[in-house]
């Protein structure tokens, strides 16, 4: 039905005639004979000069026939990759009448409320923006699948009815027709059966999984998301970060980045230095260390605390007033701190704060020097112990010196060496797991599992892009004595991990061989090389932040026949 596409046609393709398809994006009357058409596909767009008399108009379906042709000096359009030339000539065939959009089919979209994109996506994705993120996300994908395969990856699809492991995040669930009161859940992510995949020796498996969670949505969570899930055989971390890696700076390759290397640092590390453990290091201001500074002091709001940490906001003095600072106390607090001390340094490098006094010359010139500070700086410190210290540091750090997640350097890092375990259950008094309980605790720490269980580090990973993470993996267990002594110090019994990981546990008395994976958010990475902030812009039919699909009214009821074959009583909402 076409020669070629609208966005294709340049100077050297004059005299040639051509057969273009597409919608109509704009009509412009040009004196009593001629119009101006621009036609558009997904490839771009070709103006046409048609017959006055012909009935086009703003998204109508058409074929036009006619001969490429230089346009005058005076109607070149540099915006434009094909505005040197137009179609003259013109044969209009309608191929579909169209009623007028709900909104313009450009970027003046961005400013038409999102529920109202949503409910006629279909004509939303029609825009350029939305073709070049779903046209990216594709490349992207490609991308990572060759990544993957040539690294000897095997996909395997993996079941979508799994049963419930309701100790992970809220699951949906199915309900079974053939065994009424029996469910199936939708998988919260492929980790059992990958795992088993290495026990039946595919050695290396990867996919391009759809995982489902029933969790609150916001900017960068949907109820389904897309990940590379990977798993191999025989390997230890690091094996497990070069596959990753090249698969995520594939991805960035695809996107028209040139990414360096991943850099590596632990997860202490990472809390020292940025209080997170997903650290943006596009940007300074990282936390120093000022505890040794205030050892001797007699303020009291510094003495005795088990640690005392500063940033230095650079030429932030003048931003932040009174009204602003007093926020910024207040979320620390919020945040579980006792306070917090902001000291802004003056012309003549003293300090300006309303605990200026308390602080001694000697303190104040080991503060300057420690956080290298100059006039019109903005010095923020708190004293409590080390994880409150660092965790509202961090977030003030964040809050203040952050770019957008997309704004370039591209810096992409590993944090590695997670705690086994964060704290203790309040009603139990068992430890906590940092991550899933198939996790293989730090081969140094394996002794302290009994008696120091909060000092073992596990041999789990994080892979971060500016402060976003994109996904995670671990070293799994894969000696059934030491999941046993995973499970009792968690207080899972035997009967009770027979009960729920039967399955997954059985199979690997038969040899299980040293496994470990990862998998990794392609929504996230996607928006984030798109220059997106919100994933819904980069997945062609997303959920609103309430869940909801305006285009098909998803959630919806259904018949009550249905219910009643499969056992179910619909209860009215709670008051």
């Amino acid at each position: 039905m076409r020669t070629h596409q609208c966005g294709e046609l340049r100077p050297e393709h004059i005299g040639q005639h051509v057969t273009l398809t597409g919608w109509v994006a704009t009509r412009r009357e040009h004196g009593e004979k001629l119009a101006f058409v621009d036609l558009r596909d997904h490839s771009g767009i070709t103006q046409c000069v048609v017959r006055n008399d012909v009935d086009v108009r703003s998204e109508y379906v058409i074929r036009v026939s006619g001969v490429v042709a230089a346009r005058p000096a005076e109607n070149l359009n540099e915006r434009l990759a094909t505005g040197g030339i137009e179609i003259q000539e013109c044969v209009v065939e309608v191929l579909n009448a169209a009623e007028p959009p709900p909104f313009p089919v450009n970027e003046r979209a961005d400013q038409v409320a999102e529920n109202t994109r949503l409910q006629h996506r279909y004509i939303d994705i029609r825009r350029e923006r939305m073709q070049r993120n779903l046209r990216l996300r594709s490349s992207i994908n490609s991308a990572i699948r060759r990544a993957m395969e040539d690294q000897g990856f095997v996909e395997v699809e993996t079941p979508m009815l799994v049963p419930s492991t309701p100790e992970g995040a809220r699951e949906f669930i199915v309900p079974s027709r053939q065994q009424p009161g029996s469910f199936y859940a939708l998988p919260q992510s492929p980790q059992l059966f990958k795992q088993l995949l290495m026990v039946a020796g595919i050695d290396r498996y990867y996919q391009l999984a759809r995982c489902l969670r029933d969790e609150d949505l916001r900017a960068d969570r949907q109820y389904e998301f897309m990940q590379l899930d990977a798993e191999m055989s025989f390997v230890n971390q690091d094996d497990v970060h070069t596959a990753i890696g090249a698969a995520v700076l594939a991805a960035a390759r695809a996107a028209g980045q040139e990414p360096g290397e991943i850099i590596k640092i632990t997860w202490h590390e990472a809390m020292n230095r940025f209080g997170v453990d997903k650290p943006d290091m596009r940007f300074g201001m990282e936390l120093t260390e000022l505890t040794d500074v205030f050892a001797s002091t007699e303020f009291k709001a510094f003495a005795g605390a088990a640690t005392i940490k500063g940033i230095n906001a650079s030429g932030k003095a003048d931003e932040y007033g009174r009204n602003k600072l007093d926020h910024m106390t207040d979320r620390a607090k919020q945040m579980g701190a006792k306070g917090l001390v902001w000291l802004k340094v003056a012309a003549d490098g003293s300090f300006e704060s309303p605990v200026a006094k308390f602080i001694s010359d000697a303190e104040r010139a080991l503060l300057t020097e420690r956080l290298a500070a100059k006039p019109g700086d903005l010095l923020l410190i708190v004293a409590d112990n080390w994880t409150t210290t660092c965790e509202v540091l961090g977030t003030l750090r964040n809050d203040i010196g952050r770019p957008p997640v997309f704004e370039g350097p591209y810096r992409y890092l590993w944090v590695v060496d997670f705690p086994m375990f964060i704290g203790v259950d309040e009603v139990s008094g068992r430890p906590k797991p940092g991550h899933h309980p198939f996790t293989q605790p730090h081969p140094d720490d394996v002794h302290l599992l009994e008696t120091d269980p909060m000092n073992v580090r596990s041999q789990a990973y994080d892979l971060v892009l500016n402060g976003w993470e994109l996904g995670s993996g671990s070293i799994r267990i894969h000696q059934p004595e030491l999941q046993a002594r995973i499970f009792t110090l968690l207080g899972i019994s035997d009967e009770e991990a027979q009960k729920k990981f039967g399955f997954f546990l059985n199979p690997f008395k038969f040899g299980a061989p040293p496994h470990g994976g990862f998998a990794f958010g392609i929504d996230r990475l996607v928006a984030i090389l798109a220059g997106e902030e919100n994933i819904r812009e980069v997945i062609a039919f997303p959920k609103t932040q309430s869940g909801a699909d305006p285009m098909t009214n998803a959630p919806t009821p259904v018949a009550q026949k249905q219910l009643d074959e499969l056992g179910i009583r619909v209860l009215p909402p709670k008051a």
